[in-house]
């Protein structure tokens, strides 16, 4: 079966603010395919000026707190970034970003469906590299 990809309508780049850009990744995330006992908690970390573009970026940390265990013993980091082309009519909706923190290849939201398993994945491998120390 084929995976349906999940995407939202961003804004157009006159109407960004940093605000709007944190409610539209939750939005996307929102969208997601994950179990409801991930919580999560998303940031605006900075504004970076560049000669083409401005970019934007955020943190969304996610865990899984039990009763038993409310401070996970590990979180996964998925960070996005949202550019806004100098070039590009102030129509065009912005473009959006996001990796992993354990992995350099980047994402874009309309083109790869997100996996419950990378955020898994993330969590063990840092749980086995704390209980080898």
């Amino acid at each position: 079966t084929k995976h349906v990809v999940k995407n939202i309508p961003w804004t157009i780049a006159k109407n960004f603010t940093v605000e709007r850009g944190r409610q539209q990744i939750e939005e996307l995330i929102s969208t997601w395919d994950i179990h409801e006992s991930w919580l999560h908690h998303s940031e605006f970390v900075e504004e970076e000026e560049l000669k083409n573009s401005k970019r934007y970026y955020y943190t969304v940390c996610w865990g899984l707190p039990t009763r038993r265990k409310p401070v996970p013993r590990a979180t996964a980091s998925v960070y996005f970034v949202i550019v806004i082309s100098k070039f590009k009519p102030d129509t065009v909706p912005v473009e959006v970003f996001y990796r992993l923190e354990s992995s350099r290849l980047i994402r874009r939201p309309e083109q790869c469906q997100f996996r419950e398993k990378w955020l898994q994945e993330i969590m063990t491998n840092k749980i086995v590299c704390i209980e080898r120390l």
